[in-house]
């Protein structure tokens, strides 16, 4: 028996409809038991510092616990690695920086492709790097260091949480715009290096605000200068590097990634809930007090940032023949 054109209709559009239940009904009850965040750093730096932060604006909206799990080394590459391997349920995140749109360089031999198999959730934020001094150190300026090192070549040790981190770039790309010799001496993670240059084991560093504002302003470390054009709300009195290097740049940003196959449904409502954070004047404040700028946006504006990123530092690292530790 045929039935009529309209109840055909209207039986078919139920039937489409019918696989989205599933997938509005999960998103809405997600989560039901705790989330997990990987963060490819040890306790203490700014991965550490942002991860914990932001777990814990969606722990209070997701009325679920936001569990961190540190996994450093090999350049962040093994938490990475956790999250690609998980499965794509929203339960396992990771705390996406610059350090892995490097690795997709850096390493030759990777078990996964990090823009494949990383679902961009959301990014959080940008920060430059800082040019930091033991205060011992006899330069206080940028000239004045540039030209104590010209004087000692090979002289001063550089330190940095890694070979192809952030800081290590940011201090390569010195090197050579200065023209100086200095000794990378690279450590696993920012927190170990940092011990070292406020005990004075090494003399100079390149790192975010985030883990040194507080060092700055007790005067434990010197700033010399800022790596962006911009000045930072936190040190308004800290030159940028482009003063004096004309071009100099360098940045490191976060965000949070998911496995490849996570329902959109999930990304999405994880999306709103760090945007809405952002958005937060409290999260705003303590943000700005660590020397970030806010990001945000869709996913899909995340993952532009990735593949930008990885394309720029590809270029870097070949030039510069950077191999990892």
């Amino acid at each position: 028996m045929k039935l009529p054109r309209r109840q055909f209709l209207y039986l078919a559009a139920g039937a489409t409809a019918l696989p989205a239940i599933p997938r509005i009904a999960r998103a809405q009850t997600y989560p039901t038991r705790p989330v997990h965040i990987m963060v490819g750093a040890a306790p203490g730096g700014a991965f550490d510092i942002l991860a914990r932060l932001m777990g814990q604006w969606l722990s209070e909206r997701l009325g679920r616990p936001l569990v961190i799990e540190n996994r450093p080394g090999a350049g962040s590459n093994i938490a990475a690695e956790a999250v690609v391997k998980a499965s794509a349920d929203g339960y396992t995140l990771l705390l996406v920086s610059s350090a892995n749109a490097v690795n997709a360089t850096l390493y030759d031999r990777l078990s996964f492709n990090f823009i494949s198999d990383i679902a961009p959730v959301a990014s959080i934020v940008r920060q430059p790097q800082i040019m930091l001094v033991n205060p011992s150190f006899p330069a206080k300026t940028v000239p004045e260091f540039i030209a104590y090192a010209k004087a000692n070549p090979g002289k001063i040790s550089m330190a940095s949480a890694g070979n192809g981190t952030g800081p290590h770039l940011a201090g390569e790309l010195f090197k050579l715009m200065a023209g100086v010799n200095m000794v990378h001496v690279p450590y696993r993670g920012g927190a170990p290096a940092l011990t070292d240059l406020i005990g004075g084991q090494v003399q100079v560093m390149f790192i975010g605000p985030i883990e040194v504002v507080e060092h700055i302003k007790t005067g434990r470390l010197r700033a010399l200068a800022v790596s962006t054009a911009a000045r930072l709300d936190v040190l308004p009195d800290l030159p940028p590097l482009d003063d004096f290097l004309k071009g100099y740049e360098s940045s490191t940003w976060f965000g949070i990634g998911a496995p490849r196959n996570t329902p959109t449904e999930i990304i999405g409502k994880l999306n709103n809930e760090m945007n809405a954070a952002l958005g937060d004047p409290r999260v705003k404040a303590r943000l700005a007090d660590l020397g970030a700028t806010v990001l945000g946006g869709s996913p899909a504006e995340f993952g532009k940032l990735i593949a930008e990123e990885t394309e720029k530092w590809g270029k870097v690292i070949r030039a510069a023949n950077i191999k990892p530790d």
